[in-house]
């Protein structure tokens, strides 16, 4: 029976295999997303949130004749479109999660990956949303939007500009600081790119640059919508910037809220799975003391009753009974 006997650290890597085998979506899924139930609902307020703050109306900031100069660029479709940015900043991390779920079968790493990421690009967007109503910058393609036919109306007594333009469309031409293409995109792949190196292991100081190009390249494709949108003339580079700011400070934050740094031992998986662990690994560590205590207290029992024997034998034997 000794020889057959593990060691702390044999224990703990078959304890840790055998739950990332274990805890999948149908046996902890219900469990853990009602753990988390005030969590889902404040994505669902904070969503509601975002829904209304699109519909708010921006500041009116004064636009003289002046200034139209610099804000009289043409109008052009976007390149990344609005229903494009949700499905760029969600779904594609999202489904990098699935099937990272698929080949470890962790519950834990899926639910929270899924509520960080969720939660970085809602408060992102609550940011982003609240700062654009706030500052009310035009749009660099402000001009057409002002005066699509090009003939242009100033008012007599301070120089602002009367527009006649579509009123949803000027009200949008109000909304350039900071860029919500940009946040958006910083928040859900800059989530991804923290994963990701969580997840191979980038910083293991191996130094290998292949796992930094894969860390790098959600970032990338970020950047590539960022330079889309002052391409596209719907930003200032400013705008751009103080997006991509927002949004990855806002991703940085959410992660290391459900996951450690990505250059930690257990980066690779959720603060939430390591508790798991310990709390299992104390259970069956306070089992093996209750068993240990009643086998102990069975063999004292086994040595009181032959004490017992004995003395009642010698008792007889020297005629004291």
């Amino acid at each position: 029976m000794r020889g057959s006997q593990m060691g702390p650290s044999q224990i703990g890597d078959r304890m840790q295999g055998a739950q990332l085998g274990s805890h999948t979506i149908q046996t902890h899924g219900v469990r853990l997303a009602r753990k988390h139930t005030h969590d889902w609902v404040a994505l669902i307020l904070l969503a509601a949130v975002v829904v209304a703050l699109h519909y708010a109306p921006p500041f009116n900031r004064f636009v003289g004749k002046d200034m139209m100069t610099h804000i009289r660029y043409p109008v052009k479709p976007s390149t990344v479109p609005a229903w494009a940015v949700p499905i760029i900043s969600i779904l594609c991390p999202w489904v990098i999660f699935i099937s990272i779920y698929v080949a470890r079968r962790d519950v834990y790493d899926l639910h929270h990956a899924t509520l960080g990421v969720l939660f970085a690009v809602l408060i992102t967007a609550v940011f982003t949303d609240v700062i654009k109503a706030a500052v009310g910058r035009p749009r660099p393609d402000f001009f057409w939007r002002c005066f699509p036919h090009g003939k242009q109306l100033y008012d007599q007594v301070t120089g602002g500009v009367i527009c006649h333009g579509n009123k949803s469309f000027l009200t949008d031409g109000r909304k350039s600081f900071p860029s919500g293409h940009t946040s958006w995109s910083f928040a859900g792949l800059g989530f991804l790119s923290l994963y990701l190196s969580g997840k191979i292991k980038a910083f293991d100081r191996q130094g290998h640059v292949a796992k930094l190009c894969i860390v790098i390249l959600p970032l990338l494709l970020a950047s590539l919508v960022g330079i889309s949108r002052v391409d596209d003339y719907r930003h200032h580079w400013e705008d751009v910037f103080v997006g991509g700011l927002i949004g990855f400070i806002m991703a940085v934050l959410c992660y290391l809220h459900f996951f450690p740094p990505p250059y930690h031992d257990q980066g690779w998986g959720p603060y939430a799975y390591f508790h798991m662990l310990e709390e299992l690994q104390a259970a069956n560590s306070n089992d093996a003391q209750n068993q240990q205590n009643t086998a102990t207290g069975g063999q004292h029992i086994g040595l009181s009753r032959q004490e017992h024997e004995m003395k009642s034998r010698n008792d007889l034997e020297s005629g004291s009974v």
